[in-house]
């Protein structure tokens, strides 16, 4: 379970945390390759502990912000381990900027606090929705890749230069039905099983209907490129599509909740 922190150590474990990234994030242009690597590595590990602690927090919180800001780290770990298969995968800066303003807006936005009285499930099904979010994620920078290398084909940049682009579609696609699968479980889960997890009916608030229209929009994208072979451009719009679907379901109706409208619940 992800849980955002408001101690002084949370605070200070955070700020590290943004500064690091934002080194690799700022200084991309003037830092070796290697020197990029260690700088990024050390803020993963930073964000690692910033998280960690929080979960030691004697007041547990959950929100939007903490949701992005594990999604990112998920993100990151993906690459990180990537990178070991494909040092030609190049995505630091952003993936570092992406990294530095998760934290700093979980430290800003530490989201609600969980009661004692909630299920003893629940922080199984967060962390099912939320590891979705990171896979379903992950496909979304790889379709950017994929995009930035289908222009630089198109430029006849060197090709040399990059990933190649069908293990980036690949990758994309093994991500995705990841992805999928684990947001096909959480739904399930909270169909059948949400006044155990939430002490009430299912019901088809914003949440549950951007969920459920994301989840369409994933099931059409497999569909499609298993039985018409969509791909390149019009399999990343749809892509897009679902994912920003998912973002507007937990991330947008928490953030209005919490930020909009001021309210917890």
């Amino acid at each position: 379970m992800i849980l955002a922190s408001s101690s002084p150590v949370g605070l200070v474990l955070g700020l590290a945390t943004a500064a690091a990234y934002a080194v690799p994030a700022m200084a991309a242009a003037r830092l070796q390759a290697r020197g990029a690597r260690v700088a990024l590595w050390l803020a993963w590990v930073l964000h690692a502990a910033t998280l960690a602690w929080s979960m030691l927090e004697t007041t547990p919180r959950f929100g939007f912000a903490p949701a992005l800001s594990v999604t990112a780290w998920l993100v990151l770990t993906v690459y990180a381990i990537e990178h070991q298969l494909f040092p030609q995968l190049q995505a630091r800066w952003a993936l570092a900027a992406l990294g530095s303003l998760a934290v700093l807006l979980a430290l800003v936005f530490p989201g609600q606090a969980l009661h004692g009285t909630a299920s003893a499930w629940l922080p199984l099904h967060l962390a099912l929705g939320i590891s979705a979010y990171g896979l379903l994620a992950a496909a979304v920078v790889h379709a950017a890749l994929m995009t930035r290398a289908e222009r630089r084909i198109r430029l006849a940049v060197d090709p040399h230069s990059g990933m190649p682009l069908l293990t980036l579609e690949r990758l994309t696609f093994r991500f995705v039905t990841a992805g999928f699968v684990l947001l096909t479980a959480t739904l399930a889960a909270g169909m059948l099983f949400s006044e155990a997890l939430y002490g009430r009916a299912w019901r088809w608030d914003h949440k549950a209907v951007f969920s459920v229209l994301s989840w369409l929009t994933f099931a059409a994208l497999l569909l499609g490129r298993k039985r018409f072979g969509w791909r390149g451009r019009n399999a990343v719009r749809v892509l897009y599509t679902g994912a920003a679907l998912l973002l507007l379901a937990y991330v947008g109706s928490r953030f209005a909740l919490e930020v909009v409208l001021g309210r917890s619940g």
